[in-house]
């Protein structure tokens, strides 16, 4: 009877073990997959930028110093790899476009043009999707982290290789605050 007793509880324990690793696992996976989405629409908004610079230089070569900035805070931003250094990059990156952003307002007949028109609805729906695409990763992590963190997978999660929180992306704190409402491009 004990000899039963024993292996039931064993088999239990691989069990509970099984669906603990598992978990971690599709946790794990679904952040690889949101970071993966955030890359995409990365990508996406840093192929925009120099049609963009492009058609602002047109109307405003003087301001030579934003164009290079954003350049460059593009370039940084397309080089960094992982969470917190992609976290860091964006926050340049943004306060760069901010800069091309109000030499680009100090031109009417720029603002009226088709192709600027068009490029400032794309960035806005990139912006749009980099935002969604940000929340859902950092909700896959907090996920994951708290599994991680519970009792019993807290238990069993180094054991199992999952010794580590993942990193959220996170803006600046002097971002946050302009980030809370959705992202206003006008021209």
């Amino acid at each position: 009877m004990l000899v039963i007793i024993i292996i039931a509880v064993l088999v239990v324990l691989v069990i509970a073990i099984a669906a603990i690793y598992n978990g971690l696992v599709r946790l794990n996976q679904q952040a690889n997959e949101a970071w993966s989405d955030i890359t995409v629409q990365l990508k996406r908004r840093y192929d925009l930028i120099p049609n963009l610079v492009n058609t602002v230089k047109g109307y405003a070569s003087h301001e030579k110093t934003v164009f290079e900035d954003v350049t460059n805070a593009r370039a940084n931003a397309i080089k960094a790899n992982g969470v917190e250094e992609t976290s860091k990059a964006e926050n340049q990156f943004q306060q760069t476009m901010k800069s091309l952003f109000a030499v680009a307002e100090n031109y009417p007949d720029l603002k009226a043009t088709e192709n600027f028109q068009q490029l400032q609805a794309e960035l806005t729906d990139t912006e749009d999707k980099i935002q969604a695409s940000r929340r859902f990763y950092n909700g896959i992590v907090r996920d994951f982290n708290s599994r991680r963190r519970t009792f019993p997978t807290n238990l069993f999660a180094s054991m199992l290789h999952f010794n580590k929180d993942k990193e959220f992306f996170n803006v600046d704190e002097s971002e946050a605050q302009e980030v809370s409402e959705p992202v206003k491009v006008n021209f």
